[in-house]
């Protein structure tokens, strides 16, 4: 076996979303000798700022064939694979009286021609299967939609990557490549926690940045035509539907609904931003008035329900096209071999698609990694479960581990799956819970601060739900500053950390801070600054 010194890699994988989460995990599995380098944290870009959806292709099938059919055949796969992080609810793509009742009947031989199966249901039984869509729909059908979770999805992948040998490097930047020639053989990073600067070396570099891919192809001499479609969503308090609500219509605004967890969520907006915006989001008051009023025609009640926070994302489309908007752009899948491209050699970049593909894009460009490198290792991937998954569902998980399972123990279980036995559950202290609104106990907290590279409170929140419910933060955050803290033995860092965690957690509340919920994030503030004396100077 070669001989490696501690710098030295078979191929190196910007990127630590849920592309690049993949792509390691797919190279470490056939025995490569892998580095991920992620500038923040894992799922920090557009892999944690989308809506969940367990995409079954069909929102796709009328205007991007392509798409729809790698949409279910990794639909399905990931069912199999991944189903920790999945809730199987299937879908509704329903008509409502303004839209044209003919496009049903075209949309219908689109999933069929895609491989997706699209049942035609009475719109009275769609009510009475999912009561909160609007009753006055004139048409329905059914697919095999779901919901994911995309923080759990790439933190599983990251997991096995690192059981099978990779080395994961967060909040470290790549700054430069190294050439031989017009060869890259390296890059050059910037550790932004020790403020040190090193390089590693490996014959394959795989960039995948997603909308910030462009900006790692320019250090190396290339040019990506990268489309920054900005796309706004919104969290509601509680999970109003239990099936996926699409509209029966081309992709516009606010036109999908999905459960997920304790919450639902609507989106999305598409609009073209501009490259230096996108590491800082923002949603406009009236990206959340036209959410609200469209997705109330999906879900009446949405009109009355509390809404949690907006935020955004930014989707990695390639053209060269005008479109305005990047509807009309396709989510199909980009691999560029830049040696054959631009005459760079050893270097690679997968974007466009999707969350749903990635596990397909983490093939292709894996494919190409080993043709340069001569491996003749295959993908493994479609049929190796990922940590957690492959026992069944969280009911049938959690009673293997534990005779009869409390709800902390349950909920638990429904995040890690079958890893839920190597967290110490059993006594009333490890079983107490950090975040009630999503009952994350004390031990779940403790096993993500040491195992799963979480660094500070929004780390945490990625990790394990902490934060993400209905109270923002106002009533565990404290708690988890305090075993962040007491882990990292440091309460002061802790306690900046907790000011950075409001903070951030604000952002989101801003654009719908009106009636009870600014009236509750002014009680969040006072119990912060004013019983704690927090401050946001700190």
């Amino acid at each position: 076996m070669a001989q490696y010194k501690e710098n030295e890699f078979d191929v190196i994988v910007i990127g630590g979303g849920i592309t690049g989460a993949g792509t390691a995990r797919d190279c470490s599995l056939r025995g490569l000798r892998t580095l991920l380098i992620e500038r923040n944290d894992i799922a920090d870009g557009a892999t944690g700022r989308n809506h969940g959806l367990l995409h079954s292709g069909a929102r796709y099938a009328v205007t991007d064939q392509e798409s729809a059919t790698e949409c279910i055949q990794e639909n399905m796969i990931l069912k199999r694979v991944a189903n920790h992080c999945v809730d199987d609810t299937s879908g509704f793509f329903i008509t409502l009286p303004e839209d044209d009742l003919a496009y049903q009947a075209k949309f219908v031989e689109a999933c069929t021609k895609a491989g997706i199966k699209a049942e035609v249901i009475d719109p009275k039984e769609a009510v009475r299967l999912e009561p909160s869509v609007n009753p006055d729909i004139i048409g329905a059908v059914r697919v095999p939609d779901g919901s994911v979770d995309p923080f759990r999805l790439c933190s599983s992948n990251v997991v096995d990557a690192k059981l099978h040998g990779a080395k994961v490097l967060v909040y470290t930047e790549v700054t430069g490549f190294i050439f031989e020639g017009t060869n890259i053989v390296g890059v050059k990073v910037h550790d932004k926690k020790s403020g040190e600067d090193a390089e590693y070396r490996a014959p394959i570099t795989v960039n995948a940045g997603g909308i910030w891919g462009h900006h790692i192809a320019e250090l190396a001499g290339a040019q990506i035509g990268m489309f920054p479609a900005k796309g706004a969503l919104l969290i509601f308090a509680h999970r109003v539907n239990g099936i996926v609500l699409n509209r029966c219509r081309k992709p516009a605004n606010a036109d999908i609904l999905v459960p997920g967890d304790t919450v639902c969520v609507i989106g999305t907006t598409s609009t073209k931003v501009p490259f230096e915006e996108c590491d800082n989001m923002r949603v406009t008051p009236d990206e959340v008035q036209l959410l609200i009023s469209e997705g109330e025609k999906l879900a009446p009640c949405l009109g009355e329900t509390r809404i949690l926070r907006a935020y955004a994302g930014v989707r990695p489309l390639v053209s060269a096209d005008n479109d305005p908007s990047g509807r009309s752009i396709s989510r199909g899948i980009v691999l560029f071999d830049h040696e054959k491209r631009d005459g760079i050699g050893g270097f690679i970049t997968i974007t466009g698609g999707k969350l749903m593909t990635y596990r397909l894009m983490a093939e292709m460009a894996t494919d190409l990694v080993c043709e340069k490198l001569h491996s003749a290792s295959k993908c493994e991937t479609r049929t190796t479960p990922l940590p957690g998954s492959g026992h069944g569902d969280v009911r049938e998980v959690s009673k293997k581990i534990w005779a009869n399972p409390t709800t902390a123990q349950k909920a638990t279980a429904g995040r890690v799956g079958s890893l839920a036995s190597g967290i110490k559950l059993k006594s009333i202290e490890e079983q107490s819970l950090v975040c009630e609104c999503e009952e994350v106990p004390e031990s779940e907290v403790d096993n993500a601060i040491k195992n799963l590279d979480v660094h500070n409170l929004v780390d945490l929140r990625r990790r394990t739900r902490v934060g993400m419910g209905t109270c923002q933060g106002e009533l565990c955050a404290c708690r988890a500053a305090g075993l962040l803290g007491k882990a990292q033995g440091c309460a002061e860092r802790a306690r900046k950390d907790l000011v950075n965690f409001m903070n951030e957690r604000w952002k989101g509340i801003f654009p719908i801070a009106w009636g009870e919920s600014l009236r509750e994030a002014e009680f969040t503030e006072w119990v912060y600054s004013e019983c704690l004396g927090l401050s946001e100077q700190e």
